[in-house]
């Protein structure tokens, strides 16, 4: 037997879809912090105390933004259920039974819960390519499914 998973809430996203909406969520809030990360080390390695207390800011500045990203796209998916990753990728953040956006308190839950994901050497974020509704552990914890939007 073939199954289609199709659930009230339509078809499950596909494993490289969210892969490539997480990619790109990851370069554009990553991409600034590794700059100012990059800077910070020339700065240190410049000598001069002025410079390297300079590179300290960047870091904290870099370390700022990568936070307010993280809650900035905690609330586009908890509010929209895309963020721009997962908006360019045509798919969706849902609660499994809802199949309505999860709020900004459960997408910032489930972002935590990711990092269950991330111990077993990343086996989490792997095990919608083999899971019946293609969840990964955050989404279990969470109650919740990624569709196709």
């Amino acid at each position: 037997m073939h199954h289609h998973h199709y659930g009230s809430t339509g078809q499950l996203a596909e494993w490289g879809s969210r892969a490539g909406g997480y990619i790109i969520d990851y370069l554009i809030f990553g991409g600034p912090v590794f700059v100012l990360y990059i800077l910070m080390i020339i700065l240190s390695s410049s000598g001069s105390s002025g410079a390297a207390l300079f590179g300290v800011l960047l870091m904290l500045i870099g370390a700022a933004i990568s936070i307010a990203g993280g809650l900035w796209i905690c609330y586009q998916e908890g509010t929209t259920g895309q963020s721009i990753g997962k908006r360019q990728m045509g798919i969706r953040l849902v609660g499994a039974q809802t199949g309505q956006p999860i709020g900004f308190g459960m997408a910032f839950v489930r972002k935590i819960a990711h990092v269950a994901d991330s111990f077993l050497c990343y086996l989490g974020f792997l095990w919608p390519l083999w899971d019946e509704r293609k969840q990964t552990f955050a989404d279990k914890i969470c109650n919740t499914i990624v569709v196709r939007a």
